[in-house]
């Protein structure tokens, strides 16, 4: 262990870089005693409403509660089942479970690891009817009417969304992005003719902010894009205990407010983003030409129709485990994300659902490896990393 280290993850270098304009974050909210809501919230809103192409931005206290908030909005609760994959964080499910509704899972698409749009179809065609009165599909199995679908842009890179929509409007289904990866990923719409930010294209989408994002707070931050002025207000009530005005409550709501400190050093960030997403793409290039030739390595695969910014940059290995430990040896630092489908989680055992139900996510979360991805990630580096993943390679 006496290599220089490759972290995973570098979170010091942008803050130092920033730390004069951070700081000025920090002193304005001393200054002024703004420290919940306020024009610091109201400006970021503003900002990333318009960096994603939508009419509303909503702040609140996590990616969770963003996609908590947009479900309760949207109608979405009890009675009512929301699709999605078994391969995103808990926090997709959870705030699904938490809403009220059922999760029913879709296995994924093995080049991009989000939803595979012909087991959606299936699911929809094949698995359920069709109501007549709501024209929405009801679970043959639970009797359950199926409300939503929730396609989750993973690792940096949008679902095929063309065909979830058109799937969407047959069935009358609502649309929630988890963008929780994407911040500034593009979708060229084939439909449309032209390239969409990820966060436009659903009724609502929920991005998390956690610090290590693409656009990460210094604490925890999320927040919901939408061009529906009903949902936007919804959430807005939602997010602030149910107040409509101060003391004055029109329902029970959450305390999900953005701190205005995180909102501020999101704003700060937030002109960044852009180059930063630039820089991974170009990080990815050289991944891609690195580690092409390498037998055993898959690295990821980015449709024509994908801009994908890369929060992680994710290869797949048979041997992943003694992999991720020989290049840990080498002062190489890596993750997994994430090595147990959520249908097979503990948290999850009462859903029933058998290894093998969904066998593309669950071979996947075998052999996935996240390799260090950050803005400044030096050539060299890279180069190092493949060489150890090439001598491991021709060990084994």
């Amino acid at each position: 262990m006496n290599e220089v280290k490759i972290p995973f993850l570098d979170l010091v270098t942008p803050h130092v870089a920033l730390e004069e304009e951070l700081v000025a974050v920090f002193k304005k909210a001393l200054h002024s005693a703004g420290f919940i809501g306020g024009p610091m919230v109201e400006e970021f809103e503003k900002d990333f409403a318009a960096f994603c192409g939508v009419k509303h931005c909503i702040g609140v206290n996590s990616g969770t509660d963003a996609l908590r908030f947009a479900f309760m909005a949207a109608g979405v609760g009890s009675g009512d089942i929301v699709i999605t994959v078994p391969n995103t964080f808990i926090a997709t499910t959870e705030a699904i479970s938490q809403s009220g509704a059922a999760i029913e899972f879709v296995d994924i698409d093995e080049r991009t690891y989000n939803m595979d749009t012909e087991k959606l179809a299936d699911f929809l065609e094949n698995q359920c009817h069709v109501d007549d009165k709501t024209g929405r599909p009801v679970c043959k199995k639970t009797g359950k009417s199926v409300a939503a679908v929730v396609p989750v842009h993973l690792y940096g890179q949008t679902a095929d969304m063309d065909r979830i929509t058109d799937l969407a409007a047959k069935y009358h289904l609502v649309i929630i992005e988890d963008a929780c990866q994407a911040h500034g990923a593009e979708y060229l719409s084939r439909k449309e003719d032209r390239w969409v930010k990820a966060g436009s294209i659903g009724r609502a989408a929920a991005f998390s902010f956690y610090p290590g994002k693409n656009l990460g707070a210094c604490g925890e931050g999320g927040a919901v894009t939408t061009n529906d002025a009903e949902i936007a207000a919804k959430i807005r009530t939602l997010r602030d205990h149910g107040q409509s005005k101060k003391y004055y409550h029109d329902i029970e709501g959450y305390n999900g407010r953005l701190d205005a400190i995180q909102a501020g050093i999101l704003q700060v960030k937030l002109r960044h983003l852009s180059l930063w997403n630039e820089s991974r793409r170009e990080a990815a290039g050289r991944y891609h030409a690195l580690l092409r030739g390498i037998a055993g390595v898959v690295a990821p695969y980015e449709p024509a129709w994908a801009k994908c910014v890369y929060h992680l940059y994710v290869i797949r290995n048979r041997r992943r485990d003694e992999l991720q430990k020989y290049l840990g040896d080498k002062s190489i630092f890596t993750a997994l994300h994430y090595p147990v489908p959520l249908h097979l989680q503990k948290s999850y055992e009462r859903l029933g659902i058998k290894e093998g139900t969904y066998p593309v996510a669950e071979k996947a979360a075998k052999e996935i490896l996240s390799l260090p991805m950050y803005p400044g990630l030096e050539e060299v580096q890279q180069e190092r990393v493949a060489r150890e993943i090439s001598a491991f390679l021709g060990k084994v």
